[in-house]
């Protein structure tokens, strides 16, 4: 790509505060988004359509001369320039990932999470859980397989959300991405071993039960590896009854939600 990319790619990041905030604001790894900017790489096609929308400019603007491009962002009001990404909520979750991405890197992986259903009172129900990494931020994605009465076939809920480390405590914020209807959070207590082995908490949701009433339990998240085989996986998933043995007896003792004579909140156990 010729130099006046590079060069235009320099100018548009000038209207804001550092080349970092660009960075995190758009997502992308700093040292790659250097190498965009003095021509040693060439973004994707998908890249080059966020800087596009990032930034509040066509693609075919974007490569033009550089002396042309000059001119033209010129014309334009700073605030079109800085494109559409600087709103409240995009400068919170800016902050927040600014402040608690460190330290995730050793809870990659796929879990299973085990809590008491909040929809089918008694039953402990078991979803799929994947943390990982893109760009340089930590994501989770939460998969619920069940099979309900009436229904020949399970059906799946996808929840997908955002991993924050703060204070040695994992915060995990999720949204019910079919619907659109529900969102949840989950804190977690971190695990100070080398080995990721189990992770216990509080997760906080909605019934989804026709009541929709606010609920709190206590959450475990089995870790099961870097890699899974997902079908196999999720045949496992699903509602299980409260003394099942299928569930390891100690995750059942750790789940139970209730609370001792002296306590005045609902509490994680560890």
């Amino acid at each position: 790509m010729s130099d006046d990319f590079k060069d235009n790619l320099r100018l548009l990041c000038s209207y804001y505060k550092s080349t970092s905030e660009v960075c995190r604001r758009l997502g992308i790894n700093r040292p790659q988004f250097n190498r965009y900017l003095s021509g040693t790489n060439r973004p994707s096609a998908n890249t080059m359509r966020r800087f596009c929308e990032f930034f509040g400019v066509e693609h075919h603007e974007i490569v033009l001369p550089h002396h042309q491009f000059l001119q033209l962002v010129q014309m334009r009001p700073a605030s079109q320039v800085q494109g559409s990404r600087t709103s409240v909520e995009v400068a919170h979750l800016d902050k927040l990932s600014e402040l608690g991405q460190g330290g995730l890197e050793k809870y990659y992986g796929y879990y299973y999470e085990y809590y008491f259903s909040m929809a089918h009172p008694g039953n402990i129900l078991r979803t799929l859980i994947c943390i990982e990494e893109r760009d340089g931020k930590a994501f989770y994605q939460r998969t619920e397989r069940l099979l309900e009465e009436g229904r020949s076939k399970p059906f799946h809920n996808l929840y997908k959300g955002m991993v924050q480390f703060l204070s040695d405590r994992i915060f995990l914020m999720d949204y019910e991405s079919l619907t659109g209807v529900e969102m949840t959070q989950t804190i977690l207590f971190p695990s100070f071993k080398n080995r990721v082995d189990r992770l216990n908490g509080l997760r906080l949701g909605v019934s989804g039960s026709g009541e929709r009433m606010p609920c709190c339990a206590r959450v475990v998240y089995e870790y099961l590896g870097l890699q899974v085989d997902h079908y196999n996986a999720l045949k496992l998933c699903g509602l299980y009854d409260k003394d099942s043995t299928e569930i390891d007896y100690g995750i059942r003792q750790s789940i139970k939600n209730q609370m001792a004579p002296d306590e005045w909140h609902f509490r994680a156990r560890f």
